[in-house]
């Protein structure tokens, strides 16, 4: 398989610059070491897993499928009833994951315990004055999201291709980038842009190990890029997710005037996870990215990595090298 040695691969000890960010109900285990068997770098999703202790057995399962490295992501965000964070970060110690992408809050509270037990950081953030801050802070990677992305690209709507040169310019440690990617253009693009590698999401949930159901996989195959919704605009708590009935409804309450009482129901957790599972896209509330329009296949994690970084290295030193007349 082709590959790209960037300032990525060389500081979080892998083959190539593509990771497969956290995903609620998605970065299970089956996903994750199927990243990480084809050079890549998979992350569980924390919080997917029940309690604290659901998450010691995902990450056995992931070790009994990979020998590769691979990551936990755990992300914070404020809560009236927070999940235990504490007791998660516990474990992902405790069961020596050498990676942690930390996404939503200030990492800061977290560092000196990962750190201490020599836990290499990805923070994920989605403006230039956040991805600072976590520089100052200590975290050994950043990701930067643009407003492509699937769940929440923040308020200030930069796309990535103003936000990851602008980040470039200022941050040093390892930087990949995140929002819009799904294919061989889009990591080249990221590279010349500054970026030392990419983050996706929305395609790796088209693969065959993806643990949604078939039905939402080819919902992403037919949709295109204008099939997603930002909703809670009016909240300053934007997310992106899949046009449909129910997303719909959201956005025509929120800008209304409505509250959030008013579409707490919609969009619970409880109905995008059903979602997932019976395959149903109006169900409830789902994150997809606008890369979606990209996706037109149901790869296996394997197959899809080794085109991207095929395409890329042809691409880099086909049709670009030949601009150059050499």
């Amino acid at each position: 398989m082709s590959a790209l040695t960037t300032k990525f691969t060389e500081a979080f000890g892998l083959e190539h610059p593509i990771v497969q960010g956290g995903m609620q109900w998605v970065g299970k285990a089956e996903l994750v070491a199927a990243v990480a068997n084809a050079g890549g770098l998979g992350m569980i999703t924390a919080l997917t897993q029940p309690t604290p202790a659901d998450l010691v057995k995902e990450i056995a399962r992931t070790r009994d499928l990979t020998d590769k490295p691979f990551g936990v992501n755990l992300t914070i965000l404020p809560s009236i009833t927070p999940p235990p964070y504490d007791e998660y970060r516990k474990v992902i110690v405790d069961e020596g994951v050498t990676i942690v992408e930390t996404a939503g809050s200030n990492p800061g509270p977290h560092m000196a315990q990962f750190h201490d037990a020599g836990i290499k950081v990805l923070h994920k953030c989605t403006s230039v004055r956040h991805a600072l801050k976590a520089q100052d802070l200590g975290v050994d990677g950043i990701s930067i999201d643009g407003f492509e992305c699937a769940g929440h690209p923040g308020e200030d709507d930069i796309p990535g291709l103003v936000l990851i040169p602008a980040a470039a310019r200022h941050i040093t440690i390892p930087m990949i980038a995140s929002g819009g990617f799904a294919d061989a253009r889009g990591l080249v693009a990221a590279l010349a842009l500054g970026a030392d590698g990419i983050n996706m999401g929305t395609r790796f949930m088209c693969t065959e190990e993806s643990p949604i159901h078939q039905n939402i996989k080819q919902a992403i195959v037919d949709a295109t890029e204008r099939d997603t919704e930002l909703i809670f605009r009016p909240l300053r708590n934007t997310a992106r997710v899949a046009s449909n009935s129910v997303s719909r409804e959201v956005v025509e309450i929120l800008d209304g005037g409505g509250q959030f009482d008013q579409v707490r129901d919609l969009v619970s957790g409880a109905r995008g996870k059903t979602v997932y599972e019976s395959g149903d896209p109006e169900a409830g509330i789902w994150s997809v990215g606008t890369c979606q329009g990209l996706i037109d296949d149901i790869p296996s994690a394997g197959d899809l990595i080794a085109r991207i970084m095929g395409e890329a290295v042809d691409l880099i030193t086909g049709r670009l090298l030949s601009m150059t007349g050499r």
